[in-house]
């Protein structure tokens, strides 16, 4: 059964997911608003086919905050990436730079607000993630980024990131650890039934020390990880 849940999941997802793309690169000569419409279509959709094709559920412990917060997310899967501009409104989310070179794609990310992050080039694209950032979070939206770097494997609990206590420092704003367990569902080539869960943890206020910080932040999100 998962075999044919995951087969039918593909198919659908991405086939509607390579129409979305064509239809964010028109939408982009037209004016945000309608772009944010696609993408937030398209993590509709791939919601609705996690649940409905996958059999999924998807459940919250606690919820998000109103206005701009730093949300830091444990990652486990492309779940909770595709799905973040339906867990939170208008989110502004942290990604790899080499994302953005994905034809059609890169250019609609960049439009729509997502923050590259190019680690090699150092303290001068912290400054660059840092005023784009801020531009995001003076129109009203939420951050999120993934302090751990990249998809994390269920199971393990990894140093956070150096970069991410210095984007704490410099935005000042509040951190919300999210834990999720998406992994051992979504992270697989036959995926599995079940329920994934995000966790919101109690928000962290700005200016305290890096040890601190990511301590309380590293433990929050692994509250799943068991």
């Amino acid at each position: 059964m998962s075999v044919l849940r995951s087969l039918a999941f593909y198919f659908l997802f991405y086939l509607y997911s390579a129409l979305l793309v064509v239809a964010a690169v028109i939408a982009m000569s037209i004016s945000k608003r309608h772009l944010r419409c696609v993408v937030q279509h398209w993590s509709t959709w791939h919601r609705w086919c996690v649940t409905k094709l996958l059999g999924i559920s998807v459940t919250m412990e606690g919820q998000p905050q109103d206005g701009p917060v730093l949300y830091a997310m444990r990652h486990e899967s492309y779940f909770e990436a595709i799905d973040a501009p339906t867990l939170f409104r208008l989110p502004s989310v942290f990604a790899k730079r080499e994302l953005f070179n994905i034809p059609g794609w890169g250019r609609a990310a960049l439009f729509y607000g997502l923050v590259p992050v190019a680690r090699e080039e150092g303290a001068t694209a912290l400054r660059r993630m840092i005023a784009s950032a801020k531009d995001k979070v003076e129109d009203g939206r939420p951050l999120v980024i993934f302090p751990e770097g990249t998809r994390v494997k269920h199971g393990n609990s990894p140093k956070l990131q150096a970069g991410f206590a210095g984007l704490y420092k410099m935005l000042r704003l509040p951190v919300v650890p999210v834990a999720v367990n998406s992994g051992p569902l979504y992270h697989r080539l036959w995926k599995r039934s079940g329920t994934i869960t995000y966790k919101f943890g109690e928000p962290i206020p700005p200016g305290l020390p890096r040890d601190e910080v990511e301590a309380r932040v590293h433990e929050a999100i692994n509250s799943l990880n068991r």
